[in-house]
């Protein structure tokens, strides 16, 4: 037995595909995910309906969105999915992109498979271009940008948004967008950390008009006080935070108490109340206006609380207590005893509890430095205020890209073109090399089918343009027509345009490199039928 090659044993219910028809298999299943998507890229794309088996809709052209909620089996499309995934957690935006591009990486090796060039031939030229192509956007093509301009941050934001539905509120979420992100950006000896997951929350009501949506120079949270005799409006409040509960804590698991008398009863309750009371003795000492805490408060604390004219506010989420703690100054407390007087927030101007609808909202505003903010938003129904938070996180990102990288590149497919002039240029590379050059025309050339162009005219006359020099020239994606990018101030941010190119080609990589596809399936039992359908015979 010793020195004997491992054998791969295939049982009879086993499936296995290998070769080049799995490779193609892989292509076609990477290029059908880019068909359902292709229509969402532009100014004019078009929504997509998803439903889900619950009955509940989605109406998006947020490419991450939409393959969230589809189902697929192929393991190729499912990877496919993951980088839309990838793309919008890393920046936010280009998820429609990056997506039209992989499965376009994808198409143009076909023609090489059946030529019989071995993958990894292929794979060595895909890598070198997209080494050539970071490098010309870093290097050449890119601008810095002014973070102090705030006309020209806008304007970036703003094409970031025209392809959405919130586009047609351009201006007020472009704002949204800056004031939210310049709220939260945090500098540190020259360290910057931009944190807009944790410290900049999108509120949705629905109810009133898209137009009265802002961002609040504080926080609001979903909460009302705890007894109707407190105040709900405080100027100037002192806020104190705590992680711990106002009642008396109960035993964790199964806790003994023995009782011989009546009188041991009502000193048990006596030392319940006299902790309490010793609870609230630490906090009315501090002299604050609102106490928030994350656990429950009792009614004898709220009774103490009322007394001293303290309003009190109950089981608030961690990150709500987070981000309040940062817009007023407040430390988090997690023992009353250890309170002092520095952890007392007092840069808040202005406490508040408001009626929206039928639910009641704590606003904690007008804080001198806020370094976490809350956006409200307003529409007529959930899923349209669904789609504008959507489309407002994009444009989060991009600002906080722009914060982090600051240097830009031209929309509307110029960037692309610019791109894939310079690396046709390179005629020594092997033909894989100028299919990569080939395949990134699919972005203005999906931009123009979307708005109806003529499609084969409008990129010859891009490519000549760009082959005497324009640059700058890009697809208008509202009418086809081609414009400069840099007179229109269409531009995008370059850590997006670097990740879409990063991960579009080493997605068409990773999926060429598969040869094999090996599925093992369930065992059946000893009657021929699996246990799923036997149960559905004996109901």
């Amino acid at each position: 037995m010793y020195g004997q090659q491992p054998i791969l044993v295939l049982s009879q219910n086993t499936k296995r595909e290998s070769g080049r028809k799995v490779q193609l298999e892989n292509i076609n299943a990477g290029k059908t995910i880019a068909d359902v998507i292709r229509t969402c890229l532009g100014p004019q794309a078009m929504l997509k309906m998803l439903m889900d088996p619950m009955g509940g809709i989605v109406m998006t052209n947020d490419g991450n969105a939409i393959l969230r909620e589809i189902t697929v089996q192929h393991p190729a499309a499912k990877s496919m999915i993951e980088i839309a995934r990838t793309q919008d957690e890393e920046v936010g935006d280009g998820t429609t992109s990056v997506i039209v591009l992989a499965g376009e990486m994808l198409a143009v090796a076909e023609q090489f498979l059946a030529q019989n060039i071995h993958p990894t031939v292929i794979i060595r030229e895909y890598r070198q271009a997209l080494e050539d192509a970071v490098q010309l956007l870093q290097d050449k093509i890119s601008v810095p940008i002014d973070l102090n301009d705030r006309e020209k941050l806008r304007e970036v934001i703003h094409s970031c948004i025209g392809t959405k539905y919130v586009g047609r509120w351009g201006d007020l979420a472009v704002d949204i967008a800056l004031d939210a992100v310049n709220t939260v950006t945090i500098n540190e000896n020259g360290r910057v950390e931009v944190d807009i997951k944790n410290y900049a929350k999108v509120e949705k009501i629905p109810g009133g008009s898209v137009e009265e949506s802002k961002v609040l120079n504080g926080v609001m949270f979903n909460k009302d006080v705890t007894h109707p005799k407190m105040r709900r409006y405080i100027e100037n409040p002192r806020i104190i935070l705590l992680d711990c509960p106002l009642e008396y804590k109960k035993g964790e698991s199964q806790t003994n108490i023995e009782i011989v008398g009546e009188q041991d009863f009502t000193k048990l309750l006596q030392l319940e109340e006299e902790h309490v009371q010793r609870l609230c003795e630490d906090i009315i000492a501090l002299k604050p206006d609102v106490v928030v805490t994350e656990k429950g408060v009792s009614d004898l604390a709220q009774h103490y609380l009322v007394k001293a004219g303290i309003t009190a506010i109950r089981r608030l989420r961690k990150t709500d207590n987070n981000r309040l703690a940062r817009a007023c100054g407040a430390t988090i407390v997690n023992r009353t005893e250890e309170l002092k007087e520095s952890d007392v927030g007092t840069q808040a101007g202005r406490f508040e509890i408001k009626k929206i609808g039928d639910d009641y909202f704590t606003f904690v505003t007008e804080c001198k430095n806020p370094k976490a903010c809350t956006i409200l938003l307003r529409g007529a129904s959930k899923d349209i205020l669904n789609e504008i938070e959507r489309n407002l996180q994009d444009a989060l990102h991009v600002a906080k890209n722009l914060v982090l990288n600051p240097r830009l590149v031209c929309g509307g497919g110029a960037v692309e073109m610019s791109v894939s002039g310079e690396l046709a240029s390179k005629a020594h590379h092997a033909a894989p090399y100028r299919a990569v050059a080939q395949a990134l025309e699919i972005i203005p050339r999906t931009l123009a089918q979307n708005c109806g162009a003529n499609t084969i005219r409008t990129l010859t006359a891009l490519r000549a343009k760009h082959a005497a020099g324009e640059r700058n020239c890009g697809i208008d994606g509202e009418t086809g027509l081609i414009v400069d990018m840099a007179q229109k101030g269409i531009w995008e941010p370059l850590a997006v345009k670097l990740q879409v190119y990063k991960t579009a080609v080493e997605t068409a990589i990773f999926l060429l490199r598969i040869d094999d596809i090996v599925s093992g399936s369930k065992k059946k039992n000893k009657e021929g039928a699996n246990p799923a359908e036997m149960a559905n015979m004996q109901e």
